[in-house]
């Protein structure tokens, strides 16, 4: 049996806390202002943004599921981040994980291609948000296109495809966050977006949106207040996964399952996971042994607090 996993992986970034002065504390005046804290707050967030590490996709996994959850109020919907994650790893493929569930996985498909505002991206977008494409929604992409390949301000990019996507698609509010997102992450040279305005937009500022192509409203303003907001959160939640990954890593030597490695590595890159679905390197038996073991070394928790189909993860 292996004492150490065989595979190399490295430690996590350590990166500065985001500092208190660029933690936005109230709406701005204007927007010189307000783009200024977004500004200063998704610079903050770049180096992380576009790091190699593993824990990039664990981090943008998280921020995916909890985008998701702000969204539900959008629909309609109560389900909160506990049900939302059962809703996708509980579900067998092909089965329907439900409305919740396939907004999730919406989400977690924006941050999935390198390349995400190109060759036929539209057609990805409009399949996973279950869109039908029309007149409107063609003029939507068109925009999205000759943005992401502009120059200069990401967040006055993000505002515009949001108010435009408003405009034509009145009924497309969560395309219209997805592409806000996709156009931060092109303008900025991120390698996959990050999740992030979902998470702190009203329903009803999307609404006033389309003034902005006016020249009138606050959405400007609101746009960039909710980015630095995001950021900052986003900035947390990086520290604290790579606190834990460094755990992770540091009870490593200890393990004795053959594979284990290649279950540390998913843990780093994903959610949640099931014994079942680890990694088809060990047997669910031995994952769940795993699992149980580096939940008391506390390196892992699980995440339901049910005693059957338990959910592991950082």
């Amino acid at each position: 049996m292996a004492k150490s996993p065989r595979k190399a992986i490295p430690a996590p970034p350590s990166y500065p806390p985001m500092p208190a002065a660029l933690r936005l504390r109230a709406l701005p005046e204007g927007p010189t202002d307000a783009g200024f804290w977004a500004g200063a707050a998704l610079a903050s967030l770049h180096a992380m943004a576009i790091d190699e590490h593993p824990i990039g996709s664990l981090w943008r996994d998280r921020l995916a599921l909890t985008n998701t959850a702000a969204l539900m109020g959008f629909l309609g919907r109560t389900e909160d981040e506990a049900a939302l994650r059962d809703a996708v790893k509980l579900t067998r493929p092909g089965d329907d994980p439900g409305p919740g569930g396939k907004v999730l996985i919406a989400w977690r498909r924006l941050v999935e291609r390198r390349s995400q505002l190109a060759d036929d991206w539209w057609l990805s977008a409009s399949a996973v948000l279950q869109l039908s494409i029309d007149d409107p929604l063609s003029n939507v992409y068109a925009v999205a296109e000759r943005l992401a390949k502009g120059e200069g301000d990401p967040i006055a990019a993000a505002a515009e495809i949001v108010a435009v996507t408003m405009k034509f698609r009145p009924n497309a509010e969560l395309l219209a966050l997805w592409l806000a997102d996709a156009m931060i992450a092109a303008r900025l040279k991120w390698p996959r977006p990050v999740p992030l305005l979902a998470s702190q937009i009203r329903r009803k500022d999307l609404r006033g949106a389309p003034d902005h192509l006016e020249g009138n409203g606050r959405w400007s303003i609101i746009c960039a207040a909710a980015y630095a907001r995001a950021a900052a959160r986003a900035s947390d939640l990086h520290a604290d996964l790579c606190r834990k990954a460094t755990r992770l890593l540091e009870v490593a030597p200890k393990l004795r399952t053959k594979h284990a490695d290649t279950v540390l590595l998913v843990l780093l890159m994903e959610d949640a996971q099931t014994a079942r679905s680890a990694t088809d390197a060990i047997s669910e038996r031995a994952a769940r042994r795993l699992f149980e073991r580096l939940e008391t070394l506390g390196a892992v928790r699980e995440l339901t607090g049910r005693s059957t189909f338990r959910l592991y993860g950082l």
